[in-house]
């Protein structure tokens, strides 16, 4: 049985639920499904792939029985968007460990940069089918 891909997110982050936000704008279809990572679902699947359930500062991409982290699952959810966001794939040129560092500068800065709240996302009643929790 084919499992649409699920991108579990920081619910607490404002740059994490604005992220979530823009790939429902621009994605090609509906294909992906939601959960943030403090949620039941999230904590679910954060055991299911052996993460920890305490860090909070990585986009998790469950895809095919996988779970990518980081620049990974962003590369990834690139896919899923249309052109020209699409294009940024191209990110696999470069060496992971400078992906990462980028990804984790960025992660250790956010709630500073873009703030914090302490309500989860509330996706709409159109959207309510693709999040879980």
């Amino acid at each position: 049985m084919h499992k649409p891909p699920l991108l579990l997110f920081d619910g607490e982050c404002n740059l994490c639920s604005g992220t979530v936000r823009w790939v429902l704008r621009h994605e090609r279809g509906p294909a992906l499904r939601f959960a943030a990572l403090q949620s039941k679902t999230g904590a679910a699947i954060l055991d299911d792939f052996d993460l920890p359930r305490d860090v909070m500062d990585t986009l998790v991409l469950v895809e095919g029985g996988r779970a990518y982290v980081k620049s990974e699952a962003v590369l990834r959810l690139a896919r899923y968007l249309r052109w020209p966001w699409s294009w940024l794939r191209v990110g696999r040129l470069l060496p992971r460990a400078w992906r990462d560092a980028l990804y984790d500068y960025v992660a250790r800065h956010r709630y500073a940069w873009f703030g914090k709240s302490p309500v989860c996302l509330i996706p709409t009643p159109e959207l309510a089918d693709r999040f879980f929790d």
